[in-house]
């Protein structure tokens, strides 16, 4: 399944629309003013199905991903010297980015790839494709790309 994640042009917060392949919005994701970034994401019908909270006070930038009420993992920039590396506290996930930081891969505890992650060139805003294995784990994966975007955000600022 790929996921076409969309940063809208004239926005102040973060605020995406998430596409299918088709073109339809799958998910849409609203950042609320908060103490570090806070981005609620939401189905088709409206409805909250997930969010991600940065942890202010902390030597590496580290997020939080919730369903419902419910803390599922969390997403923690690592040390590395040439290639962006984040730790995944949810189904042993790992992520590794190239030096551009453009490109990721996630992989599973036994390194089986579950998604991978490329951002488009030459667009008017942030665009990323997101091509995940199961259409499970597509709300996790868009959970850990808008993390990773955030930590970007905050770190260029």
């Amino acid at each position: 399944m790929k996921l076409l994640f969309k940063q809208r042009f004239f926005s102040w917060l973060d605020n995406y629309d998430i596409y299918d392949e088709a073109g339809n919005v799958v998910y849409t994701v609203k950042g609320e003013i908060s103490f570090g970034h806070l981005l609620r994401i939401y189905d088709t019908n409206g409805y909250e199905v997930g969010y991600i909270k940065q942890e202010v006070f902390t030597f590496l930038p580290k997020f939080y991903m919730y369903v419902g009420n419910e803390c599922i993992g969390s997403i923690c920039r690592e040390l590395a010297l040439f290639t962006p590396k984040y730790n995944i506290d949810y189904n042993g996930w790992h992520v590794e980015g190239e030096w551009l930081e453009w490109d990721y891969s996630v992989t599973d505890s036994s390194g089986r790839e579950v998604a991978t992650v490329s951002k488009e060139l030459f667009k008017m805003t942030d665009t990323y494709v997101i091509d995940v294995r199961d259409r499970n784990d597509a709300l996790y994966a868009l959970m850990l790309v808008l993390a990773i975007d955030a930590e970007k955000c905050s770190r260029n600022n």
